[in-house]
């Protein structure tokens, strides 16, 4: 990058924008590091999120009001808006069509030696049907360290009595994939799963509804992703311990799902070399407990703010922004579209950045360890993705401000780009992970409580926002698309041509804080 002038963009940086009018903003031509982060503020994305935030407060969705999750009324309107938008700014806006299971609300009540109703939810890949009959648990652990390989194994399943008409099993999180467990409860015999949380830190007390299509290799006659034929419903570790009891007997029912088909948002903005595609996204689906403001509003909104000022730039490289459709179900919308792409469409892309939860209110912040600088990544790590990592480093370290890594996992909407060798990278603030002393005493905020206290429930709403971290990353995600607008030759070997105006020389990286083992933290698998 341009090593000229560093002194008044240093400034812009780091002083709040308030010089540039909106229409100023909205009407030129965003082309430099000064004029854009000028006009990047927090204030703007909040716009955005407080429309997110009465899109749910408005969905009469039938099912699940109060929502923008897939297949909802909430979600439709989301899209609505955030295409409108980029249509009138004057991006060429596809709506990608991706067919997304709409799964109603489930039952779970324990029917003895106590009566009662518990809450739970539909694990992706579930099965549908109503059973009722005796719970029996395996392998579980609920003293101690709680450490659990409950159902990781078919061995777990020897010895226990499913032979009966309607037997459930119950099994634990931890060590192994959801899917894993349900597939040897349903080979064993069993008519339906409840898998109940860990309960072994303060992050693993709630109820666990997640992605049960997912199976640890080698199995059998089950290559991923995998779909069940029986019912596979969550619970609390609170809710599993009252159901391990002896002489359990529950009642879980699932009705049948519904194919509907949900659209992802795809917005270019041709440059010059339309052979160099920069691409960036964040998904747009909420969890049906609430209306995602955090999760995923705040990259969504970022993002789409970030598009809008540059909606009048006339970019080397061509731009590309994705809001996803289906990421709570299993990262639908963004395997479906790179799925979707031929080969020589692939090789456009030169890189992808993702955003997924940049405000978090007890933030940390995290950038995807694409160096292995921290965590052994369990995916691959297109060569090129190091690159990204070290622009949003490099930019912490210019504006003064300390970050950790967080695993290079798949865990988000970057999966599908890096299995197809796309170069990839994104930020983070932090989920259902507990903040340590340590990172309270670097970052501030609340110690053992999560970075996302409301992660996936009701209460992520337009109050579950850390303004400066939201304010910080937003500048970050703008700067991160113009440095690769104009060049990714760092990345992928492309020349570019050099940005107008004073330039930025960016520092070293000044390293992760280190607050992370390899087994304790960031964008982990959920195991």
């Amino acid at each position: 990058m341009a090593a000229a002038g560093i002194g008044g963009v240093v400034l812009a940086l780091l002083v709040p924008a308030t010089a540039a009018s909106a229409d100023g903003c909205d009407n030129r031509n965003n082309n430099t590091y000064d004029k854009l982060l000028q006009c990047m503020t927090a204030d703007g994305v909040l716009e955005h999120l407080t429309e997110f935030q009465k899109i749910a407060d408005n969905s009469v969705d039938p099912i699940y009001p109060g929502t923008r999750a897939a297949g909802t009324t909430g979600y439709q309107a989301s899209v609505d808006y955030v295409a409108g938008l980029l249509e009138q700014a004057g991006y060429q806006v596809t709506l990608d069509p991706v067919e997304i299971t709409f799964n109603f609300p489930a039952t779970l009540r324990q029917t003895a030696p106590v009566a009662a109703d518990y809450e739970t939810g539909v694990f992706t890949g579930s099965g549908s049907g109503l059973v009722e009959g005796q719970v029996i648990p395996v392998d579980i652990n609920l003293t101690g360290d709680r450490a659990s390989t409950s159902g990781c194994e078919a061995a777990d399943f020897t010895g226990l009595d499913f032979s009966g008409p309607a037997d459930i099993a119950l099994v634990q999180r931890g060590t192994c994939f959801f899917g894993t467990k349900a597939f040897y409860a349903e080979q064993a015999g069993a008519e339906a799963v409840i898998v109940f949380n860990q309960g072994n830190s303060p992050d693993r007390e709630a109820l666990i509804v997640a992605d049960a299509t997912s199976v640890d290799e080698p199995i059998p006659g089950a290559p991923g992703p995998i779909t069940h034929g029986i019912p596979v419903v969550g619970a609390s570790f609170a809710d599993g311990v009252a159901l391990a009891q002896p002489g359990s007997t529950a009642f879980v029912q699932v009705l049948p799902a519904e194919t509907r088909t949900d659209y992802s948002v795809i917005a270019e903005l041709p440059g010059r070399n339309t052979a160099n595609v920069v691409m960036a996204g964040a998904h747009l689906d909420s969890v049906i407990e609430g209306p995602g403001i955090n999760d995923n509003g705040s990259g969504s909104a970022a993002l789409l703010e970030t598009a809008l000022l540059l909606a009048n730039s006339h970019p080397e490289n061509t731009l590309r922004f994705a809001w996803w459709a289906g990421e709570e179900q299993g990262l639908l919308g963004s395997a479906d579209y790179v799925a979707g792409l031929p080969q020589a469409e692939q090789d456009r892309i030169a890189l992808y950045m993702n955003y997924d939860m940049v405000g978090s209110p007890n933030y940390i912040f995290m950038v995807y360890d694409a160096d292995e600088s921290t965590f052994e990544a369990p995916v691959p790590v297109p060569a090129g993705s190091t690159a990204i990592e070290d622009v949003y480093e490099s930019y912490y370290t210019l504006i003064g401000e300390p970050y950790d890594d967080t695993e290079f996992s798949g865990r988000s909407d970057y999966e599908a780009f890096i299995l197809a060798g796309i170069p990839s990278s994104g930020l983070f603030t932090g989920a259902e992970e507990i903040k340590t002393d340590e990172q309270q005493a670097i970052w501030g905020g609340v110690s053992g409580e999560q970075f996302d206290p409301c992660y996936h429930e009701a209460c992520d709403t337009i109050e579950n926002l850390d303004l400066h971290a939201l304010d910080v990353n937003s500048d970050l995600i703008a700067f991160a698309m113009l440095t690769f607008a104009y060049s990714t030759e760092s990345v992928n070997g492309v020349p570019g041509r050099a940005m107008p105006g004073p330039g930025v020389t960016l520092p070293a990286p000044a390293g992760p804080q280190g607050t992370f083992t390899p087994v304790s933290g960031g964008a982990a698998p959920a195991a």
